[in-house]
């Protein structure tokens, strides 16, 4: 397991404005929830995606109906925001996941995604594929979640390619309030804003010893 604690990089000036687009962001996100509660008719439902973890893992790879389900092609980054896997996340993670891009790439590193934004329909396939791989649900529940519990499907995750981007985010993501938050997934990444100043979280052993994902 992961026992490291991150705290802010100040010595990254990007860190400082990754604080403020943070800030910005979940702003944002704020009033436009206010705004669709105040609207009379109801706020438009997301486009359906679906998800992708490793690149062995992501079967139609390049199809557009895939990427529309949440499937995004080789090579993607976090600043390919058009693609419906990275437009349908939380505004807030997105944000922060480019702010904290922007300063990798002057690292050489590149934030490469497998997987974000992931319809349900995708998600209780890619559980149903789990189960059978690894024979039992309870097994299975340690790597992939359902559709009513998936951070994934809410759009707050990203799975980043473990080509230095996940462990840039281990080593200074906590500035930007990226955390990792299994620690048998390297490659998972989610918002907690209050990193910036406490650190991330010790992270749980699997997503089966996630209280979120209890049912």
């Amino acid at each position: 397991m992961l026992h490291h604690r991150y705290g802010p990089a100040p010595e990254r000036p990007t860190a400082r404005r990754a604080r403020t687009a943070l800030t910005l962001a979940m702003a944002a996100a704020a009033l436009t929830g206010l705004a669709a509660c105040q609207s009379s008719s109801p706020p438009p439902a997301r486009t359906s995606v679906a998800p992708a973890k490793a690149p062995a893992d992501r079967p139609d790879r390049g199809a557009r109906d895939g990427e529309a389900a949440g499937h995004v092609p080789d090579g993607t980054t976090v600043f390919d925001d058009a693609l419906p896997a990275l437009a349908n996340l939380d505004p807030a993670l997105l944000a922060a996941l480019q702010a904290a891009a922007t300063d990798a790439e002057q690292d050489g590193v590149t934030f490469f995604v497998n997987s974000a934004w992931r319809s349900a329909a995708y998600q209780d396939r890619l559980l149903r594929e789990a189960v059978a791989q690894y024979g039992s649900a309870a097994e299975a529940a340690r790597w992939v979640a359902s559709a009513d519990t998936s951070s994934h499907v809410t759009g707050d995750a990203v799975d980043l390619q473990q080509t230095g981007g996940s462990q840039w985010v281990a080593d200074h993501g906590a500035a930007y309030g990226l955390c990792r938050v299994y620690a048998n997934e390297p490659w998972h990444v989610e918002l907690r804003p209050d990193a910036v100043d406490q650190g991330c979280p010790e992270p749980y052993a699997d997503p089966s010893q996630d209280p979120r994902l209890q049912q």
